[in-house]
């Protein structure tokens, strides 16, 4: 069909669009930190794919972390005013939030396909604003974060790994703009110090669903 350039589903579309059930235009997402935090999350752990017709988003979940789950899929719900689906896959400790859509990637400003080796610069919208640049961080943290302490050593690590340079260093020059001693190296951004681990905790409300 699509060789001949015949459109089988061509009425039911318009009459979805008409009815208000399918979009009729794609306009520039809300610059706002609920945007924020969601790009953070999907650099971190999402997904864009591309189809002939359309996209999806996909954001990817521990299977134990329902927190995360019911997070992320709100936002996803604020943010595109729909509602995405959620699913467990069967062979995995894996749940999927996803979404089918046209122009994700262009409105979001990620593009599609594998981002391992890509360069990611900080949007100027959420650089130039503290609120979102939080916002911003707790879903990169969120997604590829973690935090640990052993009082009996002392020892107190909060980590943000991912095998993108670009990503790890937006995360290491962000966190020493707000006041963070971290350290780096090409897996992950580390703070250890005590008081700098609580205080970044509280500052990204990581993990606090």
């Amino acid at each position: 069909m699509r060789a001949r350039k015949l459109d089988n589903f061509k009425q039911w579309r318009d009459e979805m669009k008409r009815a208000g059930k399918i979009k009729s235009s794609y306009p520039q997402l809300k610059r706002n930190g609920d945007l924020a935090e969601l790009t953070g999350v999907i650099l971190g752990d999402g997904h864009i794919q591309k189809f002939p017709r359309t996209e999806r988003l996909l954001i990817f979940s521990n299977a134990n972390n329902p927190g995360f789950v019911k997070r992320y899929a709100l936002l996803v719900e604020k943010v595109f005013k729909k509602k995405p689906y959620v699913y467990k896959q069967t062979d995995q400790n894996c749940v999927r939030i996803g979404m089918y859509e046209k122009n994700i990637a262009k409105r979001l400003e990620i593009p599609t396909g594998a981002r391992k080796q890509g360069t990611f610069p900080v949007p100027k919208w959420i650089f130039e604003n503290k609120t979102y640049v939080v916002r911003y961080l707790r879903g990169l943290y969120e997604a590829e974060g973690s935090e640990s302490h052993h009082p009996p050593t002392s020892t107190h690590k909060f980590s943000f790994a991912n095998r993108n340079e670009s990503l790890l260093e937006n995360v290491s020059q962000l966190m020493q703009g707000l006041g963070f001693y971290l350290s780096k190296d090409k897996l992950r951004v580390q703070i250890s110090r005590k008081a700098h681990v609580e205080r970044a905790v509280r500052l990204l409300q990581f993990r606090k669903y």
